[in-house]
């Protein structure tokens, strides 16, 4: 199975997601989900924010040597399931793909304690550390509940 993550820039939520699932996955002794990440927009490859990959390695997790990624049609059509950061990305991806509308899921939904009425995991981009750690918390139980569903 591939899982592809999906954000606005690929710097910060999709990336992290991406490394949290892999490395995840990696414990468990599991070789059979392919886990990448792009992006909405081009960043013509910009690196990872810096504070994403000081969290990342803080908890564990390899933050080294991304680039942002721009989401194309054939990750699109071979991921099995696509998991965005908020509704705006979910409706991009529909509209530019709409054979892909029944694998596209907010990545919040497979969270415990999720409630449609919040269910974007905002970019926490230039704001405060505080930011990005809830952003790391929201995607680290959304992957947590992930990993029961593959």
């Amino acid at each position: 199975m591939k899982i592809l993550f999906v954000c606005t820039a690929n710097i910060v939520r999709s990336f992290m997601a991406e490394r949290i699932l892999k490395g995840r996955l990696d414990k468990m002794g599991r070789a059979d989900v392919d886990v990448l990440s792009g992006a909405i927009i081009d960043m013509e490859g910009a690196p990872a924010d810096p504070f994403a990959v000081e969290l990342l390695h803080e908890f564990g997790f390899n933050g080294d040597s991304h680039i942002s990624k721009v989401i194309t049609d054939d990750m699109i059509s071979e991921a099995g399931l696509i998991a965005v950061m908020e509704n705006f990305h979910k409706k991009v991806i529909i509209d530019t793909h709409p054979e892909a509308e029944g694998k596209v899921y907010l990545l919040k939904s497979f969270s415990q304690d999720y409630n449609e009425e919040y269910g974007d995991i905002r970019d926490p981009y230039r704001l405060s550390p505080y930011h990005y750690r809830l952003c790391f918390a929201e995607i680290f139980m959304a992957v947590e509940g992930l990993l029961k569903c593959i």
